[in-house]
């Protein structure tokens, strides 16, 4: 018992570390606006800048995987901190479009291999109770995209748009120096446990759970691909739909998409019933509801704070508060143990890379018929596309 106390204390200081990339990620889109006037970019522009750092994460999330068969989690947790948060403080310095596209895309590097890193080392250590370990991460996340919003454009507010990058990029030596000393290897490095699914020479009995590219991860990561281009679309360039279609301040727009921040904090509720309960329904009856709140929140819903406020949260609940735990819980269970890491970086992969140009594609969309139109076919479009996708997954588990 005293070691388990233990093992969730160390857990609570890698979360603590997520917060800080959750912040990260949420800081820029609430400062686009500013960031597209400074530079002097279009909306095409600055959406792909929001959204472009998931290219750097889609990328490594792959190679990630592997790559924790070579060096420790914990070191890889650390690189990825340390890389994010360098980033982070160098956007603050960017000149025009080419740097600030760079230093995005190498945050989504460093927050990827954090990412893949604190999945594989909760999915080990937890095994029993994968979902909610992974859930436990969009928990955090759901925190970072409380506070970084409100606190960056209070930042904002009182400085100017280059401060809020730099403090929140130097944060990142905080959890280091946590890190170091506090999660040992016995809990950071602990090994699957033996798969049930293996005979007694230690073979899967079922070949298809020790694939990756099987039929069941692979669908399962294709609707993560759309789920990520609903779900991007929305951080991508809503804050700058609120601010330059119905006229909301920083501070306004901030709390609006802090609500999505407070819905995600019931991953640990989707996590929940998705140990419990068959996860591809959960799946496609909360992208249904996604797809519902995401495409409301770009109609004529006038200037109600509190009516954004609260399709945000639904949005938010649904989508990151359910359906993101149990992708990703859903790939790594879909597999066998010992390719848990690997269907983590999987589902990195299969999130991020095509959430890199969800800003984009909705900046330009926007071009063509204009916000509502455009906010309903990409981010109701994909999430009913994950739905379908999600429902006619394989129900063969890994457990």
């Amino acid at each position: 018992m005293q070691k388990r106390h233990a093992a969730l204390g160390m857990f609570a200081v890698l979360l603590f570390s997520y917060v800080i990339n959750a912040i990260d990620r949420q800081l820029f889109s609430v400062l686009a606006a500013d960031v597209r006037n400074a530079l002097d970019l279009s909306l095409p522009q600055v959406g792909l800048a929001s959204t472009v750092f998931t290219l750097g994460m889609g990328v490594a999330g792959i190679p990630t995987g592997y790559l924790l068969g070579k060096m420790s989690r914990k070191s890889v947790t650390l690189v990825g901190l340390v890389i994010f948060s360098a980033a982070t403080y160098l956007t603050a310095y960017s000149r025009g479009l080419p740097d600030l596209l760079l230093y995005r895309f190498v945050s989504g590097l460093g927050e990827a291999m954090q990412l893949t890193a604190l999945l594989a080392i909760g999915t080990s250590y937890f095994f029993q109770h994968r979902a909610v370990a992974a859930s436990s991460l969009n928990f955090t996340f759901g925190i970072g995209a409380i506070i970084g919003p409100n606190l960056g454009a209070a930042i904002l507010g009182a400085t100017h748009w280059k401060m809020p990058f730099i403090v929140f990029g130097l944060s990142g030596i905080v959890a280091f120096v946590l890190i170091v000393p506090l999660v040992k290897p016995w809990f950071s490095e602990a090994r699957p446990q033996p798969d049930p699914a293996a005979n007694r020479s230690g073979a899967p009995a079922d070949p298809a759970l020790d694939s990756l590219w099987a039929p069941t991860p692979l669908m399962l990561a294709v609707a993560t691909a759309f789920a990520g281009l609903s779900i991007y679309g929305y951080l991508g360039l809503y804050p700058t739909y609120l601010r330059d279609a119905l006229g909301f301040t920083p501070k306004q727009a901030a709390g609006a998409v802090s609500f999505y921040g407070l819905g995600a904090l019931l991953s640990l509720l989707g996590g929940w019933l998705g140990d419990r309960y068959d996860y591809r329904k959960l799946l496609f009856f909360s992208l249904l509801i996604s797809a519902v709140a995401g495409g409301l929140l770009f109609t004529e819903l006038g200037h109600s704070l509190a009516l954004h406020a609260t399709l945000s949260f639904v949005f938010g609940a649904a989508i990151s508060g359910m359906v993101y735990a149990n992708l990703s819980a859903g790939i790594i269970k879909s597999v066998s143990s010992a390719k848990a890491a690997q269907a983590s970086g999987l589902f990195v992969a299969s999130l991020y890379i095509p959430a890199a140009f969800a800003g984009y594609l909705l900046g330009h969309l926007k071009g063509e018929m204009g916000w509502t139109l455009a906010g309903i076919l990409q981010v109701s479009g994909c999430a009913l596309l994950a739905a379908l996708l999600a429902i006619m997954a394989g129900a063969r588990r890994a457990d």
